[in-house]
This record gives C-alpha cells, sequence and structure tokens, in this order.
C-alpha cells in the first residue's frame, strides 16, 4: 500500500467505540473461564494458571477509558486492562472450536478474516464469550488490583482526556504553554493529551489549516482555538461514526467504523484536497508520517 504498513493502532475513537460496545453487551457479568493460546498477551502475571485463577469469579462492575487503554473494573477491588496495541480489537460472541481452530456460532462479520486472529477468549456467565483478535499479537491484557493501577507510573503520567469537561480552551492554552517541538508530534505525545494518534492529529491540524512542522511556540491565539475545535470535531465525528477501520480494527460485533469516509488528509498522499483541489503531501519526521496539503496549511 504505497510502501507504508496499513497497520496502526486504534485512537480514542476506536477504543470509546470497543468501551461502549462492551457496556451494552457484558456489564455485570462473571467471568468464569478464560483460554489463550499465546500466553505472552497477558503481562503482569506471568503465570498463566494463576491468572486464570484470579480472573474467575469476577464479576464486571464497570467499564471505562483511559487514553487508548480499555479498564473492565471487577469485584473484589481487581481491574482487568487490555491495550489493543497495533491491530488488536475486542469482539464479543459466540465461537466454537472445531478442527483446533475457533468459529463464530452464528453467520455475520465475526467470519471476517481480520477478526479470525483469536489470542484470547474470555468465557462468561452467561454464554457469551469475549474475545481479543490480534493480527500481530502485540496487544497486552493485564490485572491489577485497582488501586494499583490508578497509582501507578504508566497511569499517573497521562495527560488530560480531550473530550472531558475540563478540557477546556484555557486548559489546552495551559497544556501547550512551554512545550517544544512541532506542534503534531506534541498533539501524538500521550502525556500533553491522552489518545490522540497519528490519524486524528493529522485530520485536526488540516482543519485548523496549520502545517504539522509548525513549531507549538509559533501558534497564535486564533490557530490554538482553531486547533482545539478541530481536535474535538474530529474525535466526536469519529466516535459517532464507529470509529476508523482503514487497516484493522472492527467493533465488538467484528463490524467496520465509517470515519474512513470522512478522512481529509490521512492515507491521502497525492489525491487532491477537498478544500483546495491541490494535492495531499506525505513527509516523515519523529518516525511518523504526516499528511497535509501544500495550499491549506502552509508554514
Amino acid at each position: 500500500m504505497r510502501g507504508y504498513s496499513q497497520a496502526r493502532m486504534p485512537e480514542l475513537p476506536e477504543v470509546e467505540t470497543t468501551i461502549r460496545g462492551l457496556n451494552s453487551k457484558v456489564l455485570k457479568r462473571t467471568f468464569v473461564d478464560v483460554w489463550s493460546d499465546w500466553e505472552k498477551i497477558i503481562k503482569k502475571t506471568k503465570d498463566f494458571k494463576l491468572f486464570k485463577k484470579e480472573i474467575k469469579g469476577k464479576k464486571i462492575i464497570k467499564i471505562w477509558r483511559r487514553a487508548k487503554n480499555i479498564i473492565f473494573d471487577l469485584s473484589e477491588d481487581y481491574s482487568l486492562l487490555v491495550h489493543q496495541k497495533m491491530t488488536g480489537h475486542l469482539m464479543v460472541g459466540e465461537w466454537e472450536q472445531i478442527n483446533n481452530k475457533w468459529r463464530p456460532t452464528k453467520k455475520g462479520p465475526l467470519e471476517e478474516k481480520i477478526n479470525t486472529f483469536l489470542h484470547v477468549i474470555f468465557f462468561l456467565d452467561n454464554g457469551q464469550m469475549i474475545a481479543l483478535s490480534d493480527l500481530r499479537k502485540f496487544a497486552k491484557i493485564e490485572l491489577w488490583k485497582t488501586k494499583d493501577l490508578l497509582n501507578s507510573k504508566d497511569f499517573s503520567k497521562l495527560g488530560p482526556e480531550p473530550l472531558e469537561k475540563g478540557f477546556t480552551l484555557q486548559k489546552f492554552k495551559e497544556i501547550l504553554k512551554g512545550k517544544k517541538g512541532k506542534i503534531k508530534q506534541v498533539l501524538m505525545n500521550p502525556e500533553v493529551i491522552a489518545g490522540i494518534g497519528n490519524i486524528y492529529s493529522n485530520e485536526a491540524l488540516w482543519w485548523a489549516k496549520i502545517n504539522p512542522q509548525k513549531s507549538v511556540f509559533e501558534l497564535n491565539p486564533k490557530e490554538l482555538k482553531l486547533l482545539y475545535h478541530s481536535i474535538k470535531k474530529v474525535l466526536l465525528l469519529s466516535i459517532k461514526l464507529g470509529g476508523d477501520s482503514f487497516s484493522d480494527y472492527r467493533n465488538v460485533e467484528g463490524k467496520k467504523g465509517y470515519f474512513d469516509d470522512e478522512r481529509k488528509v490521512y492515507k491521502r498522499e497525492n489525491e487532491k484536497c477537498s478544500r483546495c483541489g491541490a494535492l495531499i503531501k506525505r513527509l516523515k519526521f519523529g518516525g511518523r508520517s504526516a499528511f497535509f496539503c501544500p495550499n491549506c496549511q502552509r508554514l
């Protein structure tokens, strides 16, 4: 695909879509067993048998998101954290094992090839299952004491959530004040703002007409305001459309999201800008690709 990998990590809208799907299907259910053919996915608890023993009997009290992490708050003050990484996605359904292969018991989207790389399956008390499909096997699952998770180093250093009420324009300006580096890289730093990755940083910058290479300190008040509203706009739109399924992401039913149709610049190199007609360009810096319109987003 034009010389670069299609795989990309699910970002805030995809994770939020997954959270909402899980809440509608498995809330208040209890884990009765777990299967895995790739036990390395289970982090923190090195012994899979111990993990299995600890997860059994735990009831799902709450399911929420922090940055790109999915957290199941469980009974007995435990929390199960799932990070889907590059190609992982959680699905809810029923599968049966035929000739050592897990296959959905019903016809439909769960049969799609990208949904068949099952490496972890949680069995619930009502016969349903939560399955992790992960082509590259980069995802991670961790069982924590809830208090320890909330106080963990990785959690405590995360930046604010861009869709929370407290994330005001003033807060946004304060966060960026004194930050060094190019605006696209800063937006993607989870310690600055949680959950924004490559696709939505590109899209927000296009809507705000800001070049991704522009240094943060060069942004004027008007640009900061435009960018603030653009971030919220693209994230909320993508959530409404069920996320972006340009690569591997699927929702809990195994279905694609529809933000792919709304992308203005991401993966649209050499296509015409929908605003001015100039050809979309791609450049690499900081180890990531930046897509932008050289006319609308001039330095």
